[in-house]
């Protein structure tokens, strides 16, 4: 831990201190939660100068509990091509987790396949991973995809409406064409190489593929092979996209 790294809260402390050391906001931020009555302790709506325990207490902010373990770590990585989507690899090929460094044992939530590009999270928290991959919850990714040839409308409507694949119908999908040859993608499921078979079953195989956003997490300044930490506000965005999601009509598992 680096001297500008806050500590972790031991024992019960002001909330200020608690949520801006779990990186959720900065303290001045946290007391307008605070004021607004946006945050509770265990159910009840906090005031100004409440403490909580970290380790003991339920914390959360508009109703999405806020994690405050401090050894629970989450990472986003621009995924290069070529690179695998796994924790190892026994063909000696290199691996997302390699390419982040940390001492925490992390291990990639959801995959890229090998020659697709972009966005992909990595974490020691399985709480999270589970949340962000079961079908129950169907967290929207979005994709640029280049493809062979121009989609007409008849194309496109089938992309969105569901393809007939060997492992059945996939789900409505928004899909436009930004231009000739370039679509953009967003589905809530995680087929294996769904997109390609999507693309692939309506005469347009894809030429590249890029995830752009994961949920509402989208960062274009990452160039191929740099990561970053998720941030606190992240982390409850991203938790607070899975409940909405589970709150809808169910998705069937696939």
């Amino acid at each position: 831990m680096t001297d500008d790294q806050p500590a972790e809260p031991s024992g019960p402390a002001r909330l200020q201190k608690v949520l801006s050391a779990a990186g959720v906001a900065s303290r001045r931020v946290v007391e307008d939660l605070i004021a607004e009555g946006r945050i509770t302790v265990n159910g009840e709506v906090a005031e100004l100068g409440a403490k909580a325990d970290p380790l003991v207490d339920e914390i959360a902010v508009d109703g999405v509990v806020t994690r405050v373990d401090m050894s629970r770590v989450t990472f986003v990585l621009n995924k290069p091509v070529g690179v695998i989507s796994t924790a190892s690899d026994t063909h000696g090929r290199p691996t997302v987790v390699e390419l982040v460094e940390t001492d925490r044992r992390i291990y990639p939530i959801g995959r890229l396949d090998a020659d697709s590009e972009g966005l992909i999270l990595l974490t020691n928290d399985g709480g999270l991973a589970q949340r962000l991959t079961h079908p129950s919850y169907g967290v929207d990714k979005e994709y640029l995809v280049s493809v062979d040839g121009e989609p007409g409308r008849g194309a496109l409507r089938t992309l969105r409406e569901g393809v007939e694949l060997d492992d059945g119908r996939t789900a409505p999908a928004r899909v436009s064409q930004l231009s000739p040859g370039l679509l953009r993608i967003v589905i809530h499921e995680g087929r294996n190489r769904q997109i390609r078979r999507m693309c692939d079953a309506v005469g347009h195989p894809v030429t590249r593929l890029v995830r752009v956003r994961i949920g509402p997490l989208s960062d274009n300044t990452l160039q191929p092979g740099e990561w970053r930490e998720v941030t606190g506000e992240e982390l409850r965005a991203l938790e607070t996209a899975a409940a909405e999601s589970a709150e809808r009509a169910p998705i069937q598992d696939q």
